[in-house]
């Protein structure tokens, strides 16, 4: 952990026991929460900005809006699980990286809806970093418990929020519709890893 970490338990612990744990699910929690929002705020760009004619993309604008509500969807189901689990660095790790990859995905369909343009090219590669970031955090051998790799997922998230605000996927203050996380079965959490 760094020292600012250290800090933040000793404070705790000055008013309540809190460990570790609750430390990195603080972090892991803030990540997932920015990757969710940068999922949403995507699908509200798509939703606004699919293409009426299908370019030459291979994908109609129907299945770019679906590509990006399904980002959405997933990544507020990350965010659901995190907030009614029980602090764990690695299952609070999985989540941060499901709502990244998530987060990705959608990001991918801002940048079939602006086609050739350099900021959301831009944009989708930094989701696509702060993603592989994130997963590496959750390995099974890091465990979410990584303070290097942590703080390269934190620092690849704030890059690909400040890629996206520059892409005009997401814009700084914006209220955003709720996302609703579906129907979350069994056999979904499994694929999850959650």
């Amino acid at each position: 952990m760094s020292e600012h970490d250290d800090d933040r338990v000793q404070e705790a612990g000055e008013v309540g026991e809190v460990g570790p744990e609750a430390v990195l699910r603080e972090q892991h929690s803030a990540r997932a929460a920015s990757a969710a929002a940068r999922a949403t705020a995507l699908f509200h760009y798509v939703e606004q900005h699919a293409p009426s004619q299908a370019r030459d993309v291979g994908m109609t604008s129907e299945q770019i809006l679906w590509k990006a509500s399904n980002a959405a969807r997933v990544s507020a189901q990350a965010l659901a699980v995190l907030a009614e689990s029980a602090p764990d660095p690695a299952a609070d790790s999985r989540c941060a990286r499901n709502a990244a990859a998530s987060a990705a995905q959608a990001a991918q369909a801002g940048q079939l809806c602006d086609g050739d343009s350099q900021g959301s090219a831009d944009a989708c590669r930094a989701a696509i970093k702060a993603s592989q970031s994130a997963g590496a955090a959750a390995t099974a051998a890091a465990g979410g418990a990584d303070e290097v790799l942590n703080a390269e997922a934190d620092a690849d998230e704030a890059a690909a929020v400040a890629a996206a605000v520059a892409a005009g996927w997401v814009k700084p203050g914006q209220a955003l519709p709720e996302v609703s996380t579906g129907v979350r079965s069994a056999d979904l959490m499994s694929m999850m890893h959650l």
